[in-house]
């Protein structure tokens, strides 16, 4: 049997410790490449490939939002959704300090920060997605149903 040479990232051992089921997908990262790219990489849908963001309300307070690869987040939509004045991009100093992760790599899962998880409700409904394990160049394959159990998101309805 091959041993598996993919290093475990903090998010890797979170989906472990919470027996989550999921498949390691591993690409050829290209810096600003983004989810277009993971998803030509895979052979997937951009659709399916979902994105990590850290976002701060108008305090300050951090929290993670997911989207498709091939959307935007309405702030707006999902300010008014979550009960705040605002929501903005972090910077990536903030990203890393909340996350623990870089750019390109931040995964929702085995975060240095605990805080709040916002999925865009569409996402529920794929029979399957991708999203980051905790470093640039690796996905994991999982079902919508074990995100929920292991992340307990809230729903929002926030894609442009």
């Amino acid at each position: 049997m091959a041993k598996d040479r993919t290093p475990k990232t903090a998010g890797l051992r979170a989906l472990d410790q919470a027996r989550a089921a999921y498949r390691v997908r591993v690409y050829r990262y290209e810096e600003h490449g983004g989810t277009e790219v993971a998803a030509r990489e895979l052979g997937v849908e951009e659709h399916r490939v979902i994105k990590t963001l850290v976002m701060e309300d108008h305090e300050g307070r951090p929290v993670l939002v997911l989207m498709h690869g091939d959307r935007q987040v309405s702030t707006k939509a999902l300010a008014r959704q979550m009960g705040v004045k605002s929501v903005a991009p972090c910077t990536p100093e903030a990203v890393r300090k909340f996350s623990g992760y870089q750019i390109g790599g931040v995964s929702p899962f085995g975060t240095r920060t605990r805080m709040p998880v916002f999925v865009q409700e569409s996402i529920l409904d794929l029979p399957v997605l991708l999203i980051n394990g905790g470093r640039r160049g690796l996905l994991v394959e999982m079902t919508p149903a074990d995100l929920k159990r292991v992340l307990s998101p809230t729903p929002v309805d926030a894609a442009l």
